[in-house]
C-alpha cells in the first residue's frame, strides 16, 4: 500500500474547488507512476470535486471515493429524522453529500455543518482536547436542537473526534464514518479485477509526504497506534506536478501539467 499525505497543502476543505482538482489529479498521476491497481481517494473534497476528472484522466487504474460509499454505509446505518453531515467548509460548499444521500433516500432531510476547526485540532494531536470539545459543541449542538441523530463524519480526520461528539451530543447518536464501507469497495473491486492479494501475503506499507517527514511519522504512528519506518518526502514541481484541467466542451478537455 502506497499512502500519500499532501501535507503542505492541508486543509484541502478550505481551498478551491479548482486547486484541489489540480492537486488530486497531480497525486493520481504519482500514484499511477507507482504502479497501482487501484486508488482510493481518501479526501471527501477530492472525491467531490476531482473524482470524475481522475477516471476520466487515468482510466486504466479503477478509482473510487469516499462520499458514495459513506451514503451507502448510512442507508444502513441511519433511523427516522435528519441527517447531520460534519465536513470541511469546501465539501459543504459543493452540497455533494445532499447531493448523494438525497439520490440513495430521497426524502432525507439534510443538515450540512461545516467545521473548519476540526482538522487542524486532529493534525495537532488535539482530538481529546478542552479546544476540542469546544468546537464540537460549537458545530454539533446546533444540529442535536434540529433533531439529527445520524451523523456522517464527512471528513477523514474526524473519527479521530467521535468520542468527543458523543460525550457533547448527550443523548444517543449514531456516526457513520464512510472508511469501513471505502475499505470494502476497494476489497470488492480487486477480487473482482482478480487482482486481491492471497490473505498470507503480509502486507508492504509505503508512506510519502510532502511535507516534513519526522512530523509525518510522530503524528501517523498516534494515528494508527503504532511505529510508523521509512517515511519518504515527496516535492511538488519535481516528483509531484499539479494537474490543470479545463473543461471546454462536453466532448473536448484539455489538460496541461505545471
Amino acid at each position: 500500500m502506497v499512502f500519500v499525505g499532501d501535507e503542505i497543502h492541508i486543509p484541502y476543505g478550505e481551498r478551491t474547488p479548482q486547486q484541489i482538482k489540480g492537486l488530486a489529479l497531480g497525486i493520481c498521476d504519482f500514484l499511477v507512476r507507482q504502479n497501482a491497481k487501484l486508488i482510493i481517494m481518501a479526501c471527501n473534497m477530492s472525491s467531490a470535486v476531482a473524482l470524475s476528472v481522475s477516471r476520466e484522466l487515468f482510466p486504466e487504474v479503477p478509482i473510487i471515493g469516499v462520499i458514495e460509499a459513506g451514503v451507502r454505509a448510512l442507508t444502513q446505518a441511519s433511523s427516522c429524522g435528519p441527517i447531520g453531515v460534519l465536513a470541511t467548509t469546501g465539501t459543504v460548499r459543493t452540497g455533494a453529500y445532499s447531493d448523494t444521500i438525497h439520490r440513495f433516500i430521497p426524502d432525507a432531510v439534510v443538515y450540512e455543518q461545516a467545521c473548519p476547526l476540526f482538522v487542524p485540532l486532529v493534525e495537532a494531536g488535539k482530538w481529546d482536547s478542552t479546544k476540542a470539545e469546544e468546537a464540537v459543541r460549537e458545530y454539533v449542538a446546533p444540529l442535536i436542537e434540529k433533531g439529527c441523530r445520524t451523523f456522517v463524519l464527512g471528513c477523514t480526520h474526524y473519527p479521530y473526534l467521535a468520542d468527543t461528539i458523543r460525550k457533547v451530543a448527550e443523548v444517543e447518536i449514531t456516526l457513520v464514518d464512510p472508511s469501513e464501507e471505502t475499505a470494502l469497495e476497494a476489497s470488492n473491486i480487486l477480487q473482482e479485477i482478480g487482482k486481491l492479494n492471497p490473505q498470507h501475503i503480509e502486507p508492504i506499507h509505503n508512506y510519502f509526504t510532502s511535507a516534513d517527514t519526522h512530523r509525518f511519522a510522530a503524528l501517523g504512528g498516534s494515528f494508527l497506534g503504532r511505529d510508523i519506518c521509512g517515511v519518504e518526502q515527496i516535492i511538488w514541481g519535481k516528483d509531484l506536478r499539479i494537474i490543470e484541467w479545463q473543461e471546454k466542451t462536453a466532448e473536448e478537455t484539455t489538460k496541461s501539467a505545471r
